[in-house]
């Protein structure tokens, strides 16, 4: 059982369908860390062009994936609830593997700077063991 379904996560960041792209969070240390699911269902908004006959989920939405994760664990604590985390920067990306229909994702965040305002993130997604995609995020935490 998840520790938080789509409607824990919306208490949290702003975003919804079809631009939520997490389904749940499955470990949280508020701050700190973050373990969060997305299964991407062939019925996904970017399949339809992305690529036709080949759908493949574009690596920025991989990406966008993980800043969410990440928004949801710098957001958790209580003194950042009712903030938005914009992306500040993104850093030493690389693309593994491709993400398609039928994958679920396992986004893990791990917060190594959390000062003020401003935050960085060390972030991997993988596919049944293999990585997808990895990056360091840098987030900025503005008032809504």
């Amino acid at each position: 059982m998840p520790l938080m379904d789509k409607d824990a996560i919306m208490q949290i960041i702003p975003h919804r369908d079809p631009f939520l792209l997490i389904d749940t969070v499955e470990e949280l240390e508020p701050g700190k860390r973050v373990v969060a699911t997305k299964t991407v269902g062939p019925e996904s908004f970017w399949f339809q062009g992305h690529f036709p006959g080949h759908p493949v989920t574009p690596g920025v939405l991989t990406i966008e994936m993980l800043a969410q994760a990440g928004a949801v664990c710098a957001l958790s604590l209580p003194e950042n609830r009712g903030r938005l985390a914009v992306f500040a920067g993104i850093d030493k990306a690389k693309f593994r593997r491709q993400v398609v229909p039928g994958d679920t994702v396992r986004l893990e965040v791990e917060l190594l700077k959390l000062r003020g305002s401003f935050g960085v993130g060390k972030a991997l997604a993988t596919v049944e063991g293999q990585r997808a995609a990895q990056a360091e995020i840098t987030f900025a935490l503005i008032d809504r």
